[in-house]
């Protein structure tokens, strides 16, 4: 029954999928150069005529937008009057200042059409309900999407917002929810509280959870630390998401567990290398994004900074598009570390691994010559010299270098990690220039 409810596309052999691609293309360029300011300028700037980029891979042809184009010609991008915005969102500014983008009427259809489909891939049926853990205000572009899909897919939602085990579980007991969306890390201060007092957590109605805004499985797509404590404790089904404010577009694993799904009538990818080329096929590389069907505010070839890998292989849920597979760690946040090159998502997830750590924050510095530095701010009910050198001795077995530690109250992490009007708890501090 699912599977005749995934769209065409989604399951046609990958000729079939470019070609309707390079349709859509046509499509944005022409939009572009009659809406966009700023693509007007660069299309004038750089002598490209949008007759001659018929292909997806024309498109190197164009160069990149980037975040500071972003930020710096805001304006510039808007493609519609003030009075055809329905809604205005800001990315979260954890790398950097927020970004504002406007939608229409349009966008936020696409934007719910966007979300029912990870519900579909996570096998939300109409009739089903969810429960939502993460806020709905302070522009937030997810918990919008979030709402809007469960009303598109005909899902039952309850809007909780984020915090608060003893409501969430109160809601869980009076509305009997048959997923939760989330942060993973939350779904332990839930099972921590449930364990408290006496709630029987294991035979509640909720079977799944959409996880967002933190990873949890390994490149090979085993459950990471994280994901391996909730399972311990809960035997729920989680599903990994990955998106951003900018592409308005989500890819959300299914069932199989093995990467999340791309929705070509919603967005073209492009992986790239450290010098913008395309990387081979089956290598990791800069997702570059270029959004389909956005009135509002749409991008073409716009770096996201993250590094992800790509995987081609038909997915045995029925669908034939590329997924992808975890985030390897954002451009910007690549660390080298004592003669070793990591990114922070490494360090998460070895300390997600120990039941004794309560929270933790990554602070990355330079040192008077200009070489990174790492502190490991770590939050704890009793420090003792056994796990300081527990975590060490994890961190040289696994990475061959070991960050500084430094123990301190829960209580100041979290000062922290939940900076006042933040929507994201913030596990990264990166102090270089």
């Amino acid at each position: 029954m699912r599977e005749k409810m995934i769209p065409a596309i989604e399951t046609a052999d990958r000729g079939t999928i470019k070609q309707f691609q390079e349709e859509k293309l046509q499509q944005l360029l022409a939009y572009l150069q009659s809406h966009s300011v700023y693509y007007q300028t660069l299309f004038k700037n750089h002598r490209i005529d949008i007759r001659a980029i018929r292909f997806l891979e024309d498109l190197t042809r164009i160069p990149m937008t980037t975040k500071a184009d972003l930020q710096d010609h805001n304006p510039a991008f808007r493609c519609v009057d003030t009075t055809q915005v329905a809604d205005y969102v800001t990315t979260s500014g954890t790398s950097g200042d927020p970004v504002l983008l406007a939608l229409t009427d349009g966008d936020l259809d696409r934007l719910a059409y966007n979300e029912a489909l990870s519900y579909q891939c996570m096998g939300l049926q109409r009739g089903q309900s969810l429960q939502l853990t993460t806020t709905i205000d302070r522009r937030f572009m997810a918990g919008l999407a979030y709402f809007l899909g469960a009303r598109k897919a005909g899902i039952g939602i309850v809007r909780v917002g984020s915090g608060v085990p003893e409501l969430q579980w109160d809601t869980i007991a009076r509305v009997q929810p048959d997923a939760l969306v989330c942060v993973p890390s939350f779904l332990l201060k839930m099972i921590e509280f449930a364990e408290a007092n006496g709630i029987d957590y294991r035979k509640s109605s909720v079977k799944k959870a959409l996880c967002i805004g933190e990873p949890l499985r390994t490149p090979d797509f085993t459950f990471n630390a994280l994901g391996q404590r909730i399972r311990r404790h809960w035997d729920i089904q989680l599903f990994s998401t990955y998106a951003s404010t900018e592409m308005a577009t989500a890819f959300t694993e299914c069932e199989q567990g093995v990467g999340g799904h791309h929705h070509p009538a919603l967005i073209i990818t492009e992986f790239v290398d450290n010098d913008g080329n395309p990387v081979p096929e089956g290598q990791s590389g800069e997702l570059v994004i270029t959004t389909l069907g956005v009135e509002g505010m749409p991008l073409l070839r716009f770096k996201t900074g993250d590094i992800v890998q790509p995987y081609y292989e038909p997915c045995a849920c029925g669908r034939t598009t590329l997924r992808l597979g975890p985030v390897i760690g954002r451009k910007n946040q690549m660390v080298k570390y004592k003669g070793t090159t990591l990114y922070p998502p490494v360090l998460f997830d070895l300390l997600n691994d120990f039941e004794e750590v309560e929270n933790y924050v990554v602070e990355i510095s330079s040192d008077e010559f200009g070489e990174d530095e790492i502190t490991v701010k770590v939050g704890v009910e009793r420090a003792s010299e056994d796990l300081l050198l527990k975590i060490k001795d994890r961190f040289r077995a696994k990475l061959r270098v070991s960050p500084r530690i430094v123990f301190a109250s829960i209580q100041e992490i979290n000062r922290i990690k939940f900076p006042e009007n933040s929507r994201k708890s913030v596990t990264l501090v990166d102090y270089r220039k």
